[in-house]
């Protein structure tokens, strides 16, 4: 019996030799990812030619914000029972909001980007227009956040399912008591990005996506988002290899300090630019897409740091509390 059992234990372990488990080469590397996951799937940057991008088509969800009392004190339209709410006291119709998100995807088209739609929205989320609060795309594939407010607690399980459709690996989904929006959350580099904590972001969040990112060989820089301010990308948007645009006022003087060390050039928004017009998507290095309230001046600064602009209006949508970059979630970017 022993013998037998010997001889069974020989050939078990020369078949393991023989067909042994391989890590190399890495998940993340092309050939790995188009085999096995059928393309190279995520984004290392936030500049990188840009590929396919989700986006939800605002619908009916946006019924709730019809219904919703004013709150005159605060200049806005709220319910603290659901958590809805509107920023700003006008509100377009669902038709204006529809037209300016059709030609912001007709110009993603135009510009070679596949665009996909979520396949569901959750019921009264009437924030899920803002897609790119709700996944992070990394290096082959993507982080599904945890939001922050109960009216945006839902919006998660539409986007992975539309992942998971795609075929798109999900490397992450923020548990636990981690909060993570994806518009805190910017590539400045390959081997560097920053996270925004804010009263969106707290630093468990922050601490499950820098395990993913510290897998690729990726450092993860925390900047403290000043007072209520929500996200990074309110103040911080990379549009060239070494270039950003700015908002000054509202970004950390030690994060711009740390900004010029890594070598990255800052171009600050004018003072007369609207507040959403800094909330721009880069589709290629120095090519971007920004809001047609953009001043002069800005545009300008822009052209001379090599930085060509596509105008697209997109003041309806903006009134709800969110811009082009709000809208747009990068799931394929070409490699830096």
């Amino acid at each position: 019996m022993s013998r037998a059992m010997s001889e069974f234990d020989h050939r078990y372990n020369m078949l393991i030799e023989r067909f042994a488990s391989v890590p190399e080469p890495a998940f993340e590397v092309s050939e790995e990812q188009a085999r096995v996951w059928g393309r190279h799937w995520g984004c290392n940057s936030d500049i990188g030619r840009l590929r396919v991008v989700l986006m939800h088509r605002p619908g009916e969800e946006m019924a709730v914000v019809e219904k919703l009392p004013r709150i005159p004190e605060l200049g806005a339209f709220g319910d603290p029972e659901t958590g809805a709410y509107w920023r700003g006291e006008v509100l377009p119709t669902l038709a204006e909001q529809q037209e300016q998100h059709d030609a912001l995807a007709a110009a993603l088209r135009e510009e070679g980007v596949e665009v996909v739609y979520l396949r569901r929205c959750a019921p009264g989320r009437h924030k899920s227009i803002y897609t790119r609060d709700s996944c992070i795309g990394v290096q082959g594939g993507a982080i599904v956040t945890r939001m922050g407010p109960k009216i945006r607690r839902g919006e998660e399980a539409p986007v992975t399912e539309t992942l998971a459709a795609l075929g798109m690996p999900i490397l992450r989904t923020i548990h636990g008591t981690g909060l993570m929006e994806g518009g805190s959350f910017a590539w400045i580099r390959p081997d560097l990005a920053v996270v925004g904590v804010s009263s969106r972001v707290n630093e468990e969040g922050a601490r499950q996506v820098e395990e993913v990112l510290k897998v690729q060989g990726a450092r993860l820089i925390r900047v403290q988002i000043p007072g209520y301010r929500l996200h990074i990308d309110g103040a911080f948007v990379m549009v060239h290899h070494d270039t950003a645009i700015v908002n000054p006022s509202t970004l950390p003087f030690v994060f711009m300090e740390e900004l010029k060390r890594e070598g990255v050039k800052l171009i600050a928004v004018n003072h007369e630019d609207p507040s959403w017009a800094i909330n721009c998507l880069a589709v290629a290095p120095g090519r971007v897409l920004m809001s047609d309230q953009v001043s002069p001046r800005t545009q300008e600064a822009l052209d001379r740091a090599g930085v060509s602009v596509r105008l697209v209006a997109y003041d309806k949508v903006g009134l709800g509390g969110g811009g082009i970059h709000c809208s747009t979630s990068p799931l394929v970017r070409d490699s830096l």
